[in-house]
């Protein structure tokens, strides 16, 4: 049943032989290990200089020479944290990024839900629900936002689309519905 071509046996029994190799190859190869990698024309300070880098070497430390060292990356981290301290106190004060109230306000008389969807809440229709005020249609609520520009609409009833008609039209519009713009100023 096992029948194996001829040519793949003479192949198997060749890989089988033993190799012969000089005695003295270890040597030669030890030596030249030892000398390392020939330098490249023009470069042999700089293979100099790489081959001092990566030979090893030890390094001993004493106790207040790891002490100083320990003092100079403390210092080092601490003008670092300085540095970034100085950089922020050039920010506008806390207050001026305080939220406003901004109140969002439309007159739906016969819509049964109404939610504000914009950029602010990331176009979420059911994180900011407006709030119906007894008899008259009208559907107001408060929203805290940081100073900035926001683009929004009106959801009505889960289904209809509709611009602030109190507010301005936002100029870009990504997802093919009329948006309105809001500016919140700082303090």
């Amino acid at each position: 049943m096992d029948e194996r071509d001829p040519l793949i046996d003479r192949a198997i029994e060749t890989l089988r032989e033993p190799v012969r190799l000089d005695p003295s190859m270890d040597q030669r190869i030890m030596a030249e290990l030892e000398r390392g990698p020939a330098p490249r024309a023009g470069t042999q300070p700089l293979w100099a200089a790489w081959d001092w880098l990566r030979r090893g070497r030890s390094v001993t430390v004493s106790p207040l020479g790891g002490l100083a060292a320990a003092a100079a990356l403390a210092a080092l981290i601490l003008v670092g944290q300085w540095g970034a301290a100085r950089l922020n106190d050039s920010a506008p004060p806390a207050a001026a990024l305080e939220a406003a109230a901004v109140q969002f306000v439309l007159v739906a008389p016969g819509a049964s839900t109404v939610t504000v969807v914009g950029d602010f809440n990331d176009w979420s229709a059911t994180a900011t629900p407006l709030r119906r005020a007894p008899g008259d249609g009208l559907w107001a609520v408060s929203v805290p936002l940081p100073p900035g520009r926001y683009r929004y609409g009106f959801l009505v009833d889960g289904a209809q689309w509709v611009k602030d008609p109190a507010a301005p039209p936002a100029l870009e519009d990504d997802f093919g519905r009329p948006n309105s713009v809001v500016t919140v100023r700082g303090s």
